[in-house]
């Protein structure tokens, strides 16, 4: 089964979706899984995996719906509060959908130590008792705390989303490799390959561009602990889905079809229990 493991639905709203800005124009507008699955089926993809886009118990309450309504949504990264005290009564009640395979929350407009936040640690280590998964959704700058969250909590499962958002124009940074390869020490962490296209100067770039980065993430993460995802639709400020797809692909073209499979597919089902 081949699994896009990272997109996200919107009904289009000005006043919550701030983040879409006007250089964001594409975006400004509805996406559902009936604008979705068409485009799975000309590209292969046989599920996917919604992730939250706003921080709203409502959001999560959206993807859940649509998850039920389609079957090739195999399952739903939501959000909820870590920091409320009524946070395991939420836990139970959205762990009873079998859909809701783990939450996450824009840590990238936080502080670059907010996941070392009492509170926050205090609400991640509730997850693990609920089977839930926790994306990592953070830039350069906050992965040293990342790295310390993950080896505080070793029994939970984390994925780094976007491989922390580097700029893919510029050369590779030091210190982003040296994040990479000690966050990628700890066996409880996985990494998408996924929002690249948009970390280009200007959506503008070649295959080459992504080599680099690629390698480091392949190197030091493995074949067993990586997956594909998209980011659909907000990738297509930069490039439609079959692009980002063939970005992947022709990359995986020097492994083997067993490795292929992984990446594509199976690591993500292992990862959100699919």
């Amino acid at each position: 089964m081949i699994i896009d493991s990272h997109q996200h639905f919107w009904n289009y709203n000005p006043e919550r979706d701030t983040w879409i800005d006007e250089s964001m124009h594409a975006l400004r507008k509805n996406f559902l899984p009936e604008n979705l699955k068409p485009i799975l089926i000309d590209n292969g993809i046989d599920g996917c995996i919604s992730v939250q886009a706003d921080q709203s118990y409502q959001e999560t309450e959206f993807l859940l719906e649509c998850a039920s309504n389609n079957k090739f949504i195999k399952g739903v990264v939501g959000w909820v509060d870590l920091c409320s005290p009524d946070l395991e009564k939420k836990l139970k009640r959205y762990s009873e959908d079998k859909k809701l395979k783990g939450v996450r929350h824009i840590v990238q407009s936080e502080h670059k130590e907010y996941l070392l936040r009492k509170d926050v640690q205090a609400g991640i280590s509730k997850l693990s008792n609920f089977n839930l998964t926790f994306d990592l959704l953070v830039t350069p700058i906050q992965l040293q705390s990342a790295i310390k969250l993950v080896k505080t909590f070793p029994n939970q499962k984390f994925v780094l989303d976007h491989i922390a958002k580097p700029r893919i124009s510029e050369p590779l940074n030091k210190t982003w490799v040296n994040d990479i390869i000690n966050l990628s020490k700890q066996n409880n962490v996985f990494c998408k390959i996924s929002g690249l296209v948009t970390e280009t100067k200007d959506y503008n770039f070649l295959e080459a561009d992504f080599l680099p980065f690629l390698d480091i993430i392949f190197q030091y993460f493995g074949f067993d602990r990586i997956m594909y995802g998209s980011d659909w639709p907000v990738c297509l400020l930069a490039a439609e889905y079959k692009k980002v797809l063939e970005i992947i692909t022709d990359y995986l073209s020097k492994y083997d079809s067993k490795t292929r499979k992984k990446i594509m597919g199976t690591n993500a089902q292992i990862f959100y229990n699919l």
